[in-house]
């Protein structure tokens, strides 16, 4: 595999995300499909530390990743619901990732690396991991965006 070839399937898996935040609104950010559920803005600001924190952790980038939405009883306060943050965040953990993929040399994408949270696997297969990561939570807001009945 080479970086040619993995960056552009990157950035398309991503598109499941960037292609909606045109249309999520301040408004928006506080709406849930369930009382329960997270929010649009906490969604947002997941992704956005998740991805900071494979290229930190998984492709050795030189972050401080600030975590509000990752750990054990972490829950959704609503607090998330500065859209232009949120929309910066997601900016720089693109960014960060990308430069973190173009870090790779080709030879370097079936290097094992290991992992608290998923133990042993080669560097394209973590960028899997995080790349189905951003669509799942992705296509949570646009679940959240097509029954919304409040906006």
């Amino acid at each position: 595999m080479t970086t040619d070839i993995i960056l552009p399937i990157w950035k398309m898996g991503r598109t499941r995300l960037t292609n909606q935040l045109a249309t999520i609104t301040p408004e928006s950010l506080s709406r849930r499909i369930h009382p329960d559920s997270n929010s649009i803005g906490w969604l947002l600001r997941h992704i956005a530390e998740v991805e900071l924190l494979f290229a930190k952790n998984v492709f050795g980038r030189p972050l401080q990743v600030k975590l509000s939405t990752v750990g054990q009883g972490i829950k959704d306060l609503g607090h998330f619901t500065n859209l232009e943050e949120l929309k910066g965040l997601l900016d720089e953990s693109g960014r960060e990732l990308e430069a973190a993929i173009l870090d790779q040399e080709d030879g370097r994408w079936t290097t094992e690396i290991t992992t608290r949270e998923f133990g042993t696997i080669t560097k394209a297969e973590a960028l899997s991991r995080i790349t189905t990561h951003t669509a799942w939570h992705a296509g949570q807001i646009a679940i959240i965006k097509k029954y919304d009945t409040a906006g």
